[in-house]
């Protein structure tokens, strides 16, 4: 064991940052992993920050870590899905509004347009603005307050 403790040590370079990971012991023979992360700053200095997880409460870290690794690969699944279906729509408007084809009159357009603004000014179905009534009268103007 080294002077500081440390009993292994791993680091992962990227471009302008590094992370070492440390599994260290203290006086006490307390076992923990310490996560550094160095950035540099400008040159000659670096931005250092520094998180702790004893030993004990490794299982635990590990299992938030885990499940945030999850939805970040859930979401990126589902922006790509929702940008496909998107491409795929400007690619059938476009095909329907070239000029030539059947559907390229302009009472078709007009229709293809209502349809795409009623698409944007739609809200989810489990939103609400009806606000419920509290006995509070909102006039809708704003009142400035001075303090003196």
């Amino acid at each position: 064991m080294s002077v500081r403790g440390e009993l292994f040590t791993t680091q992962v370079v990227l471009d302008n940052r590094s992370y070492f990971f440390n599994v260290k012991e203290n006086r006490t023979g307390d076992v923990f992993l310490q996560v550094v992360e160095s950035k540099n700053k400008d040159g000659s200095n670096f931005d250092r920050h520094a998180i702790v997880v004893f030993e004990e409460d490794m299982q635990k870290f590990f299992k938030g870590l885990e499940t945030s690794l999850q939805f970040i690969e859930k979401d990126k699944k589902e922006k790509k899905k929702k940008a496909a279906e998107k491409k795929a729509a400007r690619q059938a408007y476009n095909e329907k509004m070239k000029p030539g084809s059947k559907s390229s009159d302009a009472s078709s357009k007009k229709t293809a347009m209502k349809k795409v603004q009623s698409k944007r000014s739609a809200k989810p179905s489990d939103t609400s603005d009806e606000r419920k009534p509290d006995g509070i009268k909102r006039s809708g103007k704003v009142i400035v307050v001075k303090k003196s």
